[in-house]
């Protein structure tokens, strides 16, 4: 990471808000708007534990700092104030700063208890950006000060299309995660490691605590690769000798931004793993087709569907089906091995906001992007095959049951299925997109 061009970058990214904020504060009738950083969320009522601080997104747009009860004030034709809460606690110590550029942007007041932001506040017509309603009252806001939902659409909205600052620290969190990728796959081919081992190498690897990944880490060995979502890590290590499979979904992040990344592999010299394999490759495949085929005012919606057909394709290419490509996207049969969405936006959020304002279509339910493609956008295409049973079940006592290869499915089950990752920038022009993911982990 060079850091004087990240430094450039970061001075037009603060440019670039200070300006489009002044038009949100003139749409929304303020003359101020005051961003609480976060508060540390109990998690329990019975105990007095916390979550660790997931800071407000819309404080981050503007800083990389992690510290709970700080407040941003953003006035028009004004350099931004940060009120820095710098409690003195003998429980806890701040977390080190990863990098200070960002400093000089500011007028910086630094205050010891939270109680006293409120002192440094201005008296102007404003607004409260955050989700603690105790905190908001406490610096004399009202109810309708806080959080007004037309105010956030205009935020979330300016998140949207990401600066060259943004695509920085995407293309960075990229680059963690790979390392992260590459070190599991490696620990895969090379031994019999447990879901829990493989999880707590890859953030050893990538140098991140739990709490700071993006996104809880998805290690999933064998059949629970079926299980789109699969976090209960298992301490039981595979039995050597047998066809293995493993399905990491897993990111990092830099500077408030995310990585998605996600990854398949396959091991054994068993008839099924030759199957599963081939199963990898063609969805490896129709995954960066799909790369390809973005196009700036496209809708992300009509990618989707296409995904279908390329899906449909690879079923009937690896054998587990006979009906044509059609056939299988009308039917409805490739949503049993296909059920989740094309992708999402990605950035400061791994769902990230401003990409879903319109709902997907009845058969889409599991669609988080529904834009159109448009320049400086960033998000996944992540299409995936599964063998999951309840969905299997119902093909199996449906009109198409007869066009489908069941005891190949049954051996691939085993394997649980395949998801293949990539992040990407729209740059537009000739290339459309430049994808942050394979610069780092190729094929």
């Amino acid at each position: 990471m060079d850091s004087a061009v990240l430094t450039r970058d970061y001075r037009e990214h603060l440019a670039e808000l200070e300006r489009s904020y002044g038009e949100v504060l003139t749409q929304s009738g303020l003359d101020a708007i005051v961003i609480h950083s976060g508060t540390p969320k109990l998690r329990s009522a019975f105990d007095d534990q916390y979550w660790p601080l997931r800071v407000t997104p819309h404080f981050q747009h503007w800083l990389p700092l992690s510290a709970a009860d700080c407040a941003l004030v953003v006035r028009p034709g004004r350099r931004p104030r940060l009120i820095w809460l710098k409690e003195q606690n003998f429980w806890e110590k701040p977390a080190e700063l990863e990098h200070d550029f960002w400093q000089s942007g500011f007028e910086i007041v630094p205050v010891g208890h939270r109680a006293e932001v409120q002192a440094h506040l201005p008296q102007v017509r404003s607004a409260f950006v955050g989700e603690d309603k105790p905190c908001a009252a406490e610096w004399g806001f009202s109810q309708e000060q806080f959080s007004p939902l037309p105010l956030l659409q205009r935020l979330d909205a300016l998140r949207v299309r990401k600066t060259a600052y943004e695509e920085l620290c995407l293309a960075e969190a990229n680059r963690r995660a790979a390392v992260g990728h590459i070190a599991l796959a490696e620990a895969f081919r090379g031994g019999d490691a447990s879901e829990l081992d493989l999880h707590l190498a890859y953030l050893r690897a990538t140098g991140q605590d739990d709490p700071e990944t993006p996104y809880k880490n998805i290690v999933a060995l064998g059949a629970n690769a079926a299980t789109l979502h699969h976090i209960s890590y298992g301490r039981t290590r595979p039995a050597p000798g047998e066809a293995q499979s493993l399905l990491v979904d897993a990111g990092a992040s830099f500077l408030g931004y995310c990585a998605d990344i996600t990854r398949t592999h396959v091991k054994g010299s068993t008839p099924t793993a030759g199957a599963f394999a081939g199963l990898i490759a063609g969805v490896e495949q129709l995954q960066q087709q799909l790369c390809r085929d973005v196009e700036v005012d496209s809708p992300y919606e009509a990618l989707h569907d296409r995904s279908h057909h390329y899906v449909a394709q690879t079923l009937r290419d690896v054998g587990v089906i006979k009906l044509s490509a059609e056939e299988a996207v009308d039917s409805g049969v490739t949503r049993a091995f296909f059920p989740h969405g094309l992708g999402h936006s990605l950035g400061l959020q791994c769902h990230d906001v401003g990409c879903a304002l319109i709902k997907p279509r009845a058969d889409n339910p599991f669609l988080r992007n529904t834009t159109r493609i448009a320049e400086r956008q960033c998000f996944t295409i992540e299409p995936g095959i599964y063998f999951i049973d309840s969905f299997l079940s119902r093909l199996q006592d449906g009109p198409h049951a007869g066009s489908i290869d069941w005891q190949l499915v049954e051996q691939l089950a085993k394997l649980g299925g395949v998801r293949v990752e990539d992040d990407l920038v729209v740059v537009g022009g000739g290339a459309v997109t430049r994808n942050l993911t394979r610069q780092f982990l190729p094929a």
